[in-house]
């Protein structure tokens, strides 16, 4: 079944250009937007992790090594789309447009860091495994009806096409032709469980067969690979044509989260095969002219400076309001947390 997925790819491990369809459309444009974006969140990811160490910032989900998967998949999306991502995706909503201050807020446990900003549509981040490709396919639904020509792209990785959800989710869009992309990021592991132990399928692109879609694996270490066959499947979802679903065969280098231990269930030398996508950009820039050190200099300063002020303001922000627990449950709140509400706030009273 593998020979019927190949794993595409336009850049190999050393940064050669190996399919030549795509030198056209490589713009010195493109190129260092790619990387911008790549060293922005490899960037915004060390220093969450600094942070967590340092008792700043909670509990935190790296996601080094997946770059080019999130970086390439977010570049293919227009304004006006919906991104519906994972706890490890925030690689991807930065690359949106969501700020790195309310992505830094979230994973300190504040109800601000859901907050996208206003011209941008980005579901908060699912923790519960697979419950956000659901909530896409409704979400492309209603911009079928409305007759728009926005589409969304649901994230998630290996261990969500063992829910539910994840077979739901490309049921309902594949019967009513929905323009949504089912974008997953297969690293190997789901926490603790490698991929061999989550299904008996050779991939998870074609688990597409049973819902009529397309299926593609693509290189998710290669950011041209996964924003030309990301921009692909919109512009075929966009068509009226339906879903996709794309397999980004890609590597977790760090820890499921910064409280968890790696070393316990998987072996060093796995990733050491797996050239670094920021390494694989760079390789490619220098090998055909788009390598510049002034550029790379300012741009890694921007950077720093970009994630000084974020840390600062995240660290400034107004205190929590315990009202926020309350507040933010329901649509309409019922009448037995109203009462815990006003029980709570009658016993702060009294102190």
């Amino acid at each position: 079944m593998t020979d019927n997925y190949p794993v595409k790819r336009v850049i190999d491990d050393k940064g050669n250009l190996i399919d030549e369809r795509f030198k056209e459309h490589i713009s010195e444009r493109l190129v260092k937007e790619l990387y911008y974006h790549m060293a922005r969140i490899r960037a915004f990811d060390r220093k969450a992790i600094n942070l967590q160490r340092q008792g700043r910032l909670g509990t935190y989900a790296p996601f080094e090594g997946q770059e080019a998967a999130q970086v390439g998949s977010a570049l293919a999306l227009q304004a006006d789309d919906w991104v519906f991502p994972t706890y490890r995706d925030h690689g991807a909503t930065i690359t949106f447009g969501k700020s790195m201050t309310r992505t830094f807020l979230y994973w300190n446990g504040r109800v601000e860091g859901c907050v996208a900003p206003a011209n941008r549509n980005i579901f908060p981040p699912a923790v519960p495994i697979a419950t956000q490709l659901p909530h896409a396919a409704g979400a492309a639904w209603a911009e079928k009806r409305r007759g728009s020509k926005n589409a969304a792209i649901a994230y998630f990785g290996d261990g969500a096409t063992s829910e539910g959800d994840f077979h739901e989710g490309l049921n309902f869009a594949s019967v009513f032709k929905v323009p949504v992309v089912f974008f997953n990021q297969n690293n190997g592991y789901a926490i603790s469980v490698p991929i061999e132990k989550q299904m008996n399928s050779e991939t998870i692109a074609q688990k597409s067969v049973a819902y009529g879609m397309p299926g593609i694996r693509i290189d998710g270490n290669d950011c041209f690979a996964v924003y030309f066959e990301t921009k692909k499947a919109f512009d075929y979802a966009k068509g009226g044509n339906g879903p996709t679903l794309i397999e980004a065969v890609t590597w977790r280098r760090g820890a499921h989260t910064t409280a968890d231990d790696p070393s316990k269930y998987r072996s060093d030398e796995l990733g050491k095969k797996i050239v670094d996508p920021l390494t694989r950009i760079e390789l490619f820039m220098k090998t055909y002219g788009y390598w510049d050190e002034e550029w790379i200099r300012a741009t890694s300063e921007k950077l720093t400076n970009e994630i000084d002020r974020a840390v600062e303001e995240m660290e400034t922000f107004p205190p929590p309001k315990v009202e926020d627990v309350f507040n933010h449950v329901y649509a309409e709140m019922p009448a037995q947390l109203a009462e815990q509400k006003d029980a709570y706030f009658a016993h702060l009273g009294r102190q």
